[in-house]
C-alpha cells in the first residue's frame, strides 16, 4: 500500500533552466535539473510531502501552472506554497508577480547565482518584495535550503531525526 502525501508544495523553475548542467557551468554549476528535483521530490517525501515540479520557457505556461495548482484546483490538489526560480523572468515579468499574489499562497524565490554581482540588470526583482525569503549565490543547495525552510516552518517537521 502506498503512503498518502498529506501536503503539497510547487517547484517552479524558469527560462532555460532545462540546461542546467550544459549551460555556462562556470555560473550554473554542473548539476541538472533533472538531478534538483529527484534529489527534492525525495526529501519532501521522505517528510509526507508532495513535491511538484514544472519547469518552462514560457511565460504563459508558468502562470497558468501556478494559478491551477495555486488557487484553480479543487482543494486537495492545492499547494501550501511553492519554491521559485524565474530565472530570467525574475527581472521582467509582472505578470508572473501578479499570478503568485493571486495564488496567496507563500512562497521562497531561489537564484542559483549571485544576481547583485552580475549584470545591472540583473539587480531588480519583480519578485522578491513579496516573496517570504530569497536565495542566491548557493547553486543547487538554495533549493534544499529553501525546501527545509518550509519543512520548518509550515509543517513543523523534526529533521533532526
Amino acid at each position: 500500500m502506498t503512503k498518502s502525501l498529506t501536503h503539497k508544495l510547487l517547484l517552479v523553475n524558469g527560462a532555460n533552466l532545462n540546461l542546467l548542467g550544459k549551460r555556462e557551468p562556470d555560473i550554473y554549476g554542473h548539476t541538472t535539473l533533472v538531478d534538483i528535483e529527484t534529489r527534492l521530490v525525495a526529501y519532501a517525501a521522505e517528510h509526507d510531502i508532495e513535491l511538484i515540479c514544472i519547469q518552462s520557457n514560457h511565460e504563459g505556461k508558468l502562470i497558468d501552472e501556478i494559478q491551477h495548482y495555486g488557487l484553480l484546483a479543487d482543494t486537495s490538489a492545492q499547494v501550501d506554497a511553492m519554491i521559485i526560480n524565474p530565472a530570467a523572468f525574475t527581472h521582467t515579468s509582472v505578470a508572473l508577480r501578479d499570478a503568485l499574489l493571486a495564488t496567496q499562497k507563500p512562497f521562497i524565490e531561489v537564484h542559483l547565482s549571485n544576481v547583485h554581482a552580475r549584470e545591472a540588470f540583473r539587480h531588480h526583482s519583480y519578485l522578491s518584495d513579496v516573496a517570504v525569503g530569497v536565495i542566491c549565490g548557493l547553486g543547487h543547495l538554495g533549493y534544499q535550503m529553501a525546501l527545509t525552510y518550509w519543512l520548518n516552518n509550515l509543517y513543523s517537521v523534526n529533521l533532526n531525526n
